[in-house]
């Protein structure tokens, strides 16, 4: 391939629009006639630098980067010219999920099966599952649910979708690796990264070659509503940085909570829970520098596993931050309200009447360190005895930053949270199989 890649940012049809039309016509006219069939290729001509296939002799193309990049198109771009440009007998596609591929990698809108030109497009065999391209060549399917089935297979080349979601990642990853063992085996992967020591490795690999970026790049191509909502909110926490700005978070120093556990146990649904709390921390003035009332929503199933699955945090006045924390309660059908009284004494609990004078609520007087109290609920975290449903941001990072003799700032929804565990998990007596009825929410 001669044609030399736009700049970066760019796509040759920016460049074109931008030159006169003069040097447009020297340009077209200096291409070779393959030069000029591939410029001219909807893909080639829109996409992208970032999105272009790196030159050179490499082995791992590492595309990690924020969501709505156009990862997706580019691996299913790239998959496609593999099989009708560069030979590949057997390649192979490995995603989280069977839904997930079918989902994204094939079906979706940019999908192999909707992005094939009429004339290479690859015949779909759910049943196999595989592609089977005019060519005769094939594309077998996998899933990080089913490793061994990646046992036996020989691949030319393989894209790896969203890795970084991946169950069984390091047994997956290993046994692709052993299948990629003729020709020239490549691996392009696509992925929002995460704090996993694959990810970090593949980064030191000199066969590696990294293309990261931003959500922000594809601005072109995305809801000008979704960028401003997904600023608005993210912006500067760890989750944006991650998930759009696709930085690989490094856990600070000393902190009691890792971003790696929280992943690591982090489920999508809550299941049936047999005792559910709202841990509240309380603001003790309501200016706008004042802190935070933190407001945490988490229950206990009837094996003893805890799960944190709401936020309610506000700054707000004394009625305000009560009515919040009621309708959380009722709400999650909880059970009970934890709140710290250590300032406002029974202030905290006449709020709360103000509201609703039918609500059980337990004050306690946190007579420990904020670390004191903290370090318990941690080591649940480190025993994979608590999971986040689904992300809660602004209580993760502030999680993430608790470093015990460092604490700059009121850690209120962390404070919140160690309020509502400790009363859930770690008081005596309360374990699994002590309480009464199963919700879900």
């Amino acid at each position: 391939m001669m044609l030399p890649l736009p700049p970066v940012g760019k796509s040759w049809k920016q460049v074109l629009a931008q030159l006169p039309q003069e040097q447009q016509d020297e340009l077209l006219a200096s291409l070779k006639d393959d030069e000029a069939g591939l410029l001219f290729n909807d893909w080639w001509l829109t996409a992208r630098r970032e999105q272009i296939p790196p030159e050179g002799d490499w082995s791992f193309w590492l595309m990690l980067a924020g969501r709505g990049f156009g990862k997706t198109r580019s691996g299913a771009e790239w998959l496609i010219d593999q099989h009708q440009y560069q030979k590949c007998e057997t390649s192979a596609i490995i995603g989280a999920t069977s839904m997930d591929i079918r989902r994204f990698c094939l079906e979706g809108e940019s999908g192999v099966l909707t992005i094939a030109r009429n004339h290479f497009r690859p015949h779909h065999f759910p049943s196999g599952p595989k592609l089977e391209w005019p060519n005769g060549s094939r594309t077998l399917i996998y899933t990080a649910e089913e490793p061994d089935r990646l046992r036996g297979p020989n691949h030319y080349a393989a894209w790896c979708d969203e890795l970084a979601a991946w169950n069984n990642l390091e047994e997956t990853f290993d046994m692709l690796m052993f299948t990629l063992r003729v020709g020239n085996p490549k691996t392009v992967i696509t992925t929002t990264p995460k704090p996993l020591q694959l990810l970090k490795d593949l980064l030191k690999d000199p066969d590696c070659v990294v293309t990261s970026g931003s959500t922000y790049e594809n601005r072109d191509n995305l809801s000008a509503k979704f960028l401003d909502r997904m600023k608005r909110k993210y912006a500067g926490t760890r989750l944006g940085r991650q998930e759009l700005m696709a930085e690989l978070l490094e856990d600070v120093e000393g902190a009691l909570w890792h971003s790696s556990t929280l992943e690591r146990n982090r489920v999508w649904q809550t299941p049936e829970l047999a005792r559910i709390g709202i841990g509240v921390d309380p603001a003790m003035s309501t200016t706008d520098a004042s802190n935070l009332t933190g407001i945490i929503a988490a229950g206990v199933d009837y094996e003893g596993h805890g799960y944190v699955f709401g936020d309610h945090s506000i700054r707000g006045k004394p009625k305000e931050w009560a009515s919040k924390v009621v309708s959380a309660f009722e709400a999650a059908q909880s059970d009970i309200i934890v709140a710290e009284k250590n300032q406002g004494g029974d202030l905290v609990l006449s709020n709360i009447r103000t509201v609703s004078d039918s609500v059980p609520v337990k004050l306690i007087h946190a007579s420990r360190g904020k670390t004191t109290r903290a370090e318990p609920v941690s080591s649940l975290y480190e025993q994979n005895r608590i999971s986040h449903v689904g992300y809660l941001p602004d209580l993760e990072d502030q999680m993430c930053a608790f470093v015990p003799g460092n604490i700059k700032k009121s850690p209120d929804r962390t404070d919140a949270l160690v309020h509502i565990i400790t009363e859930l998990m770690l008081q005596p007596g309360h374990h699994a199989g002590t309480w009464g009825r199963g919700r879900s929410v």
